[in-house]
């Protein structure tokens, strides 16, 4: 016995309940090329990922596409590729003059040499380039399959972001950003090679490039004409170059999309495709260059043209790496880019002057008006990005200068946001208000959320200057694509009746037009937000899977949160739905009805909490758990929440567990009684727990017919621990009565989450 497992051999009653053991796992896609194409178009696209066999569809959300699976390629295996193998070793003979059989020391004659045809020889390099594509294939599997589909977008297509899934008989794949846009698009060809190139030139490339690394790899230019979005893939040693006609005095545009399309990859460092832009003169004089956005990952590079005349924009990655997975969309042309709004928000229901800064804008100033609080975009006509615009449901102020100390603060009356700049290096905003002893304050400052470059730093001082509290970073476990979280944030009670300074700067002392935030003065409004993983649940008839739901509580919320089903489909249910006071993360699972019909359907799960009287009600909404350079994991957000009943096995009957929740004496134990609704033949299976909570172990397991009680133990120290208890049922085989040691272990499923609660002794 472990401390989280207990083997034992009995008529088991949990194998009748569990579904059959299932080895296939569900399709996992890696990329997709190209990630995006014109309404009104039809083309190829490429998914690349793993255990794709099975395939049934694709589906991409949104309206006006249709997808069709065309060809699904995959690394040869097997007898196939010794077959394919031994026809290249015997065509690779005649071509040499050699008879398949014959001695290859016995010169050939007229009379012996074979009769090669132009046949042979193209068979010959076909074989040889499905062979050295499977072996390519296979150095990265999980991306070593290829599902190639044809999408249509019909020409009404609204533009914007989309997913892509695969569909299989074995489930529904993880999703992929696509996007259905407006201006021509390309994809990347292949043009001249380097080394098929004339040496003058070849010595001038590497010349004008300074003998960097990866010079050799530069490749002819492929001329283009603007505007235009280009997609490509960057390859080992790849640099992607693309030719451009420009006339004196315009703005050029260049933005890439690349970690926006694949935000994290597992097994590289940083974890993403980190693109590099670069505009080149005739001449091959560089004229912008960026490896970035400022803070944001994606570059984007703008230039004024000084001449009429040839350009060339160039994309590669910053560390000269290269795979099939570092996809982009290059979108270039003399297109509106917006690099700042101000202010960055307003007031829900309220009109808002906002002023725009950016290339090649048909408007500088813009009025919205949102009727609900949250996150908004702001665009312009023609336009190639948008920009974030917070809404609150506060009054709103803009700071006024000048403010730089607390004998020129500028004098507040909370609650309210202020709008304001840091505008210049070394500037600081410095803000009074009136506070009475006991009273609560939150001061959270917006900015690097809402694309402002700001690295907020913020303080607060009573009225001797004293220091009280500050903050530089402040974690969003909610902004899943953020890994530096630079907004800070301060929840501080008062020690006295006093007048209060708030002092908000940069942390480096930058400061400029763009470094714009947003400042809430508060006192506390306690809420949440959830994120639900993952957002596509595979389930066979009767199953039960494990799903993670992530809290960001938000104003020192610390209390538990309820989820339910919304509007779910017959007889699904949701165990262990409860996030306990004080923890941002349960996991609780989902069972699917015995006679569930087999198809895809969307699911929504909320959560409910009463705070100071009020019932909050927020969904919880779909994620992906992504891992960043093998260590990091991040919750990133997906558009659709989708669960898939696949008809292969399925339950055979319902587990009652009672009682509910599990009281656990600290230092000692507490069970619980599986009910099932029939019982199986005997066997050999484990009970473990599956990440169990630190201090909890599986004590022993006895069946009884259709019941079968489950003991746990906990330590001393776990008094007070509560929250979610996942048991996973495995079979467990000796084939080799000969070898004990040879054991195999095949999971049976889990059961429906455990609620569990450690009461201290008394």
């Amino acid at each position: 016995m472990t401390s989280a497992r207990c083997i034992f051999f009995s008529a088991l009653a949990v194998l009748a309940a569990l579904p059959a053991a299932a080895q296939e796992q569900t399709p996992r896609i890696g990329y997709v090329y190209p990630a995006g194409g014109k309404a009104g178009s039809e083309f190829l696209i490429a998914l690349g990922g793993r255990l794709m066999q099975g395939y049934t569809g694709v589906h991409i959300s949104g309206s006006g596409v249709r997808a069709v699976i065309v060809e699904h390629q995959h690394p040869l295996q097997g007898m196939l590729a010794n077959s394919l193998r031994e026809e290249l070793d015997k065509l690779r003979q005649k071509i040499r003059g050699v008879r398949p059989g014959a001695a290859s020391s016995k010169p050939a004659t007229a009379a012996t040499r074979p009769v090669v045809t132009e046949a042979d020889r193209q068979r010959a390099m076909e074989i040889a380039r499905l062979i050295e594509e499977s072996r390519r294939r296979m150095q990265n599997p999980a991306i070593s399959e290829t599902m190639i589909v044809k999408v249509t977008l019909a020409g009404a297509a609204p533009p914007g972001r989309r997913e892509v899934r695969l569909m299989t008989d074995h489930g529904l794949s993880n999703p992929m950003v696509f996007y259905v846009d407006r201006l021509p698009e390309t994809r990347e060809v292949q043009p001249e090679p380097q080394e098929n190139l004339p040496a003058q030139l070849r010595e001038a490339r590497r010349a004008r490039r300074g003998g960097q690394r990866g010079g050799d790899s530069v490749e002819e230019p492929v001329d283009v004409t603007l505007p235009l979005i280009i997609n490509g893939q960057i390859l080992p040693g790849d640099v992607d170059r693309y030719r451009f006609a420009a006339r004196k005095g315009q703005h050029i545009v260049a933005a890439a999309a690349a970690r926006d399309l694949i935000p994290y990859l597992a097994d590289a460092v940083p974890g993403w495709f980190q693109a590099a832009l670069t505009i080149y003169d005739a001449s091959g004089k560089e004229l912008s260059y960026a490896d970035r956005m400022m803070y944001q990952i994606d570059p984007v590079v703008m230039c004024e043209i000084p001449a009429d005349g040839q350009y060339v924009v160039e994309i590669k990655d910053a560390l000269y790496r290269g795979r099939e997975d570092f996809v982009y969309r290059l979108t270039v042309g003399e297109l509106p880019y917006i690099t700042g709004v101000f202010p960055m928000g307003g007031k829900a229901a309220a009109a808002t002057d906002v002023q725009l800064s950016g290339w090649n804008l048909p408007v500088t100033t813009l009025r919205p008006l949102f009727a609900e609080a949250g996150t908004h975009s702001l665009s312009v006509a023609g336009g190639c990005n948008s920009a974030p615009f917070d809404v609150d449901t506060l009054d709103e102020q803009l700071d006024r200068e000048p403010n730089d100390a607390p004998a020129a603060a500028q004098a507040i009356t909370p609650p309210l946001i202020l709008n304001g700049r840091i505008d210049r290096p070394g500037d600081w905003d410095v803000f009074s208000f009136h506070g009475r002893a006991g009273g609560r304050i939150v001061a959270q400052v917006e900015a690097r959320k809402l694309n402002s470059p700001l690295d907020a730093v913020l303080r607060l001082t009573d009225g001797t200057g004293k220091q009280l509290a500050i903050s530089d970073d402040c974690d969003d476990k909610a902004a899943g694509r953020s890994t530096h979280h630079a907004d800070p944030q301060i929840i501080f009670t008062l020690p006295a009746d006093d007048t209060y300074f708030l002092h908000l700067g940069d942390v480096a002392n930058k400061g400029g037009p763009r470094y714009a935030y947003r400042l809430r003065v508060s006192p506390p409004r306690p809420d949440f937000v959830l994120r639900l993983a993952p957002s596509a649940i595979t389930l066979r008839r009767g199953q039960t899977t494990v799903l993670t739901v992530q809290a960001a509580r938000i104003d020192g919320y610390g209390g538990p949160i309820d989820l339910s089903l919304q509007e779910a489909p017959e007889g699904f249910v949701l165990g262990g739905g409860r996030i306990a006071a004080g923890q941002d993360t349960v996991r609780v699972t989902l069972t699917a009805p015995a006679k569930a019909p087999v198809e895809m359907t969307p699911l929504r799960i909320a959560g409910r909490a009463a705070v100071d009287g009020r019932l909050l009600v927020r969904p919880a909404l779909p994620a992906e758990d992504m891992m960043q350079a093998f260590a990091y994991r991040h919750m990133v957000r997906a558009l659709e929440l989708y669960v898939d009943v696949v008809a292969r096995g399925g339950g055979r009957g319902a587990i009652k567990l009672t009682p509910l929740p599990v009281a656990i004496l600290a230092g000692g134990q507490g069970s619980v009684t599986a009910g099932f609704s029939s019982v199986s033949t005997s066997g050999t299976v484990a009970m473990e727990l599956v990440d169990p909570p630190a201090g909890i172990s599986v004590r022993s397991v006895t069946p009884a017919g259709a019941n079968t009680e489950v003991t746990f133990a906990a330590n001393a120290k776990a008094a007070g621990l509560e929250g979610n208890l996942i048991v996973e049922a495995l079979m467990i085989r000796t084939p080799d009565k000969t070898k004990p040691k040879n054991v195999q272990r095949y999971s049976l499923g889990v059961l429906p989450a455990i609620p569990f609660k450690v009461i201290a002794r008394r």
